[in-house]
């Protein structure tokens, strides 16, 4: 497995590979790894002949600096369990080597569909960061096809759509999430956790499963349901966000008779909590 810290030198690689005619999967990270990430990199292995993970905690896409301090980085953990799976190469690059220039001058990419509201409204500036440093890491690892967990719902249809409308010549894939024994989707933030937070913490993924259980019964007043999600949230000690059901396949207002899925953001002190259940 090889590390490579900067941008040409992993362009260099990944032109070779193709050169020799191997198919490139790349998985996006930003580090602090988990069993979901390592689904990701061996569905990836199964998809393609060169597996390339990066691990860049993107600036671009806090916009709470505190936030951006405080997550969790362990690359050498982290390479020591990629070292273990089919993994070719990791491209971990720090700030400079993505924005030599500076952050603040830096081009960037905006998908103005899919980004007003939940995850945009409530972090501004947010999916600018992650289509920009995407389209970057899309044009230094050169893949033929990309992994992204279902997580991070909303994230994957902007990923989606971002190469849709770029033309960009490769497949995007979302993997289902990951979770804990007890429902808690696996997430790099949840080692910020108290233990009494942590206790708690599944009743979001317990209160989605409710929301979608109405709606599979027959249940089609969406609104009355968002609020008696949103009132069970409050009784478990969360700080809500939003609980929504829209559809699932570009987040507009919920249809009866479409795919549909629930969203979910709440805060158990100061650590947020997403969450999603396709009906």
């Amino acid at each position: 497995m090889q590390v490579f810290d900067q941008v040409r030198d992993m362009q260099l690689q990944s032109l070779s590979w193709r050169a020799a005619g191997w198919r490139i999967a790349l998985v996006p990270t930003m580090g602090n790894l988990h069993e979901g990430h390592l689904d990701l990199v061996r569905e990836a292995a199964r998809r393609a002949d060169r597996v390339v993970v990066s691990v860049f905690v993107n600036p671009l896409q806090f916009d709470d600096a505190a936030d951006f301090q405080r997550y969790p980085r362990t690359l050498n953990d982290d390479l020591a369990q990629l070292s273990k799976l089919n993994v070719a190469a990791v491209f971990a690059p720090g700030e400079q080597a993505m924005y030599p220039e500076g952050r603040e001058t830096v081009t960037r990419v905006e998908v103005p569909q899919l980004t007003g509201e939940l995850e945009g409204a409530r972090r501004p500036g947010h999916f600018t960061g992650v289509a920009t440093v995407v389209t970057k890491l899309f044009q230094v690892v050169l893949p033929e096809v990309a992994l992204f967990g279902e997580k991070d719902y909303q994230q994957l249809l902007v990923v989606r759509k971002l190469v849709a409308d770029l033309n960009l010549p490769l497949e995007i894939v979302g993997w289902p999430t990951r979770r804990e024994a007890d429902g808690l989707a696996m997430s790099s933030r949840n080692r910020l956790l108290g233990a009494d937070e942590r206790q708690r913490a599944p009743r979001l993924y317990a209160i989605l499963q409710w929301v979608a259980e109405q709606v599979r019964s027959g249940q089609t007043h969406f609104t009355q349901l968002e609020a008696g999600a949103w009132e069970q949230l409050i009784a478990a000690g969360f700080e809500p966000e939003y609980i929504t059901v829209r559809s699932a396949v570009d987040l507009r207002a919920a249809v009866v008779g479409e795919p549909l899925v629930v969203l979910g953001a709440a805060r158990l002190g100061e650590v947020r909590l997403i969450d999603n259940l396709r009906i």
